[in-house]
């Protein structure tokens, strides 16, 4: 190898020394290579095919530099960074962003937000185990760390939950109930067979519009129910022939599908004549259904019991009608949003062990401090405080976990890069007994939330980065749902629109898609020739056996891999000289013990053999960084 001496020497003369940190105020970047990584695939069921990846270990890492790393399909799981080779893996992965500020939620994105806040409001159906007070008492989270309380759905850009809406769908709820119980009710009183599975009320709300259009009156006509023509139905397909006879002697299942709906409607509004005067509307029987009006009377909450008159109350009194109502006593959950800074947690890892014994079906013993640690808590990235100057967020640059609580109880972690270009989704984990309400989509759209309100701080920070799109895993596409996203052509890294790759990738799951767009951003032409498509064997079926979870990065799997340096390797060796030219791996920053160098500036302290090995290895470790940041990340040899 070479001679430490005479490298030491070199330093101590040369002038191209740089010096540490030298022109970065936010620190340096101190990279090892490990060469290239083979390990298999979590999603794809192949035993033929692996994945193939170039990895650094960082012993630190300037935001400024992992933001380069990204915009080049680097990710990071902990300390390790990590790259596959697009061509060589059988599931190529595409680094995917959506820029925060075009988001528009979908109708099932809106629809996560919606759920969310009726489970705030104690509206859901779903419980989970009892939420406790245990820990209201917020931790300390230190000087560095930012607060956040949020309501879900309460920005301007997701304004998709309307109150009056929602006391509409507690009446709903409401008045269905007690149509069940009034079938039950006639069904034990014999005038309905109870020998058949009758079905469930559903009511629906009479839109305005409509109200116009119906006979003089229906303007107070606010819901209506079709359940007698629902039961009629289901007595006249019922074919039991029962031995027992009404008083007049006709067998009682034929006596109830001789009835018609009108019949059904009328026997169901008598039975809820109590019903209408204690929530003060008027039920009436019409046509068969089932009709709701607004009569003006005063509700009498004394006649609704326990929870039915919280309920009652509270949609009469957001109908606007003229009914006097009481206090809603329906009982607020409280989420908040908190941001910290990455650090160990019993609270948070105590979660992300129970989400993934409980998800992802690990096996106890694998789910250890140590592994979690490395994995979701280590960081090579240096912290860049708000102090630092414009251009930073309240919050600084670095790692950190976003925590959401509800009623003081952590239900979900969030484990974010945040860079001055992006907000870098990272993981999440999150309560199993909370999987009704998707955390990781809400999660998701709390994050392109935050990138929009921080843009205002950090004009640059304009972007959510969304860790690896996988075209060909079904479980992954996922992704794509947050529009308008960008895939990173992975051979010219450049942005493409997914709208021009989709197509691209429904016929090859590796494509340059920067072919497909020209200069000005152009679109994908008519017809695709096949010479354009890489080829790539189609021997693997979409898939994964790892099933992660939505808002879920790939880089979860610890890396237990063979190292490929073995391999003949990609990169050609050729006739390497002394005299390297400028631009080539000289420039390369090579890290000794307390100086940084230009590899050609150290290059004939190595012997021959020595010397191109390393300049091998730099090729290859250029070509993966790229040669800007070649010469400004250090390459430690030791």
């Amino acid at each position: 190898m070479a001679d430490k001496k005479e490298m030491t020497s070199v330093a101590s003369s040369s002038n191209s020394g740089v010096a540490a940190g030298a022109g970065n105020n936010r620190g340096e970047s101190v990279v090892m290579d490990c060469g290239r990584r083979r390990s298999s695939c979590g999603y794809c069921k192949s035993g033929s095919r692996s994945s193939i990846s170039h990895g650094l270990w960082a012993n630190s890492l300037t935001v400024d530099d992992y933001q380069a790393l990204l915009d080049r399909g680097w990710r990071r799981s902990g300390c390790f960074l990590y790259k596959p080779e697009m061509e060589s893996t059988c599931c190529p992965s595409y680094t995917i962003r959506l820029k925060a500020g075009a988001f528009v939620p979908t109708k099932e994105q809106r629809r996560v937000l919606k759920r969310m806040e009726r489970f705030l409001e104690g509206l859901s159906n779903k419980q989970p185990e009892e939420l406790t007070d245990a820990q209201t008492t917020s931790k300390t989270l230190g000087s560095s760390s930012c607060k956040e309380s949020s309501i879900a759905g309460s920005k301007e850009y997701l304004p998709i939950y309307h109150e009056e809406n929602n006391h509409s769908e507690q009446f709903i709820r409401y008045f269905s109930e007690q149509i069940d119980n009034a079938v039950q009710t006639c069904a034990e009183r014999g005038e309905i067979s109870s020998d058949v599975q009758l079905p469930k009320a559903s009511i629906k709300e009479v839109a305005p519009a409509k109200r116009k259009l119906l006979v003089e009156g229906a303007e107070d006509l606010l819901f209506t129910s079709n359940i007698s023509f629902q039961i009629v139905a289901v007595l006249r397909r019922s074919k039991k022939d029962h031995r027992d006879s009404s008083k007049d002697g006709v067998p009682a299942n034929l006596q109830s599908a001789q009835l018609t709906p009108n019949d059904v409607a009328q026997k169901l509004a008598n039975c809820l004549n109590q019903v209408a005067v204690s929530s003060g509307f008027a039920i009436k029987a019409c046509n068969g259904h089932i009709n709701f009006y607004s009569s003006g009377k005063q509700l009498n909450p004394g006649n609704v019991p326990g929870r039915d008159k919280a309920l009652v109350q509270s949609c009469t009194k957001k109908r606007g009608s003229t009914m006097s109502s009481g206090n809603i006593e329906v009982k607020r959950r409280k989420l908040e949003i908190r941001l910290k800074r990455s650090s160990f947690d019993p609270e948070e890892y105590s979660l992300y062990r129970r989400y993934q014994i409980r998800v992802h079906n690990d096996e106890p013993d694998d789910v250890s401090e140590s592994s979690y640690n490395r994995f979701l808590v280590d960081t090579p990235l240096a912290y860049v405080p708000p102090t630092a100057g414009d251009g930073v967020p309240p919050c600084g640059f670095g790692s950190f976990h976003q925590q959401y609580l509800i009623d003081g109880k952590l239900v979900a972690v969030g484990v974010v890069d945040i860079l001055p270009k992006c907000l870098s989704s990272k993981y999440l984990f999150w309560d199993p007994d909370l999987a009704f309400l998707s955390l990781g989509k809400y999660s998701a759209l709390q994050e392109i939330r935050w990138v929009r309100e921080n843009e205002l701080h950090c004009p640059s920070l304009q972007y959510y980065y969304m860790g690896y799109y996988i075209h060909s895993c079904n479980k992954m596409r996922y992704k794509a749902a947050y529009s308008p996203s960008e895939l990173l052509c992975p051979l010219r890294y450049t942005w493409v629109p997914f709208e021009i790759a989709k197509p691209l990738l429904d016929r090859k799951p590796y494509v340059v898609l920067s072919d497909f767009t020209t200069q000005n951003g152009g679109s994908l032409p008519s017809s695709v020739p096949d010479s354009y498509v890489e080829e790539q064997p189609d021997d693997h079926a979409p898939g994964g056996s790892n099933d992660i979870f939505v808002h879920a990065d790939e880089d979860m799997t610890e890396y237990d891999s063979e190292d490929c340096d073995g391999e003949e390797d990609t990169v050609p060796s050729g006739n390497m000289s002394d005299d390297l030219e400028d631009g080539d791996v000289g420039n390369v920053l090579i890290g000794l013990t307390r100086v940084r160098l230009r590899f050609k500036d150290v290059q004939h302290a190595f012997d021959p053999r020595d010397r191109q090995h390393v300049t091998t290895q730099l090729q290859r470790y250029m070509r993966a960084v790229g040669r800007e940041l070649s010469g400004q990340m250090v390459y430690s040899l030791s």
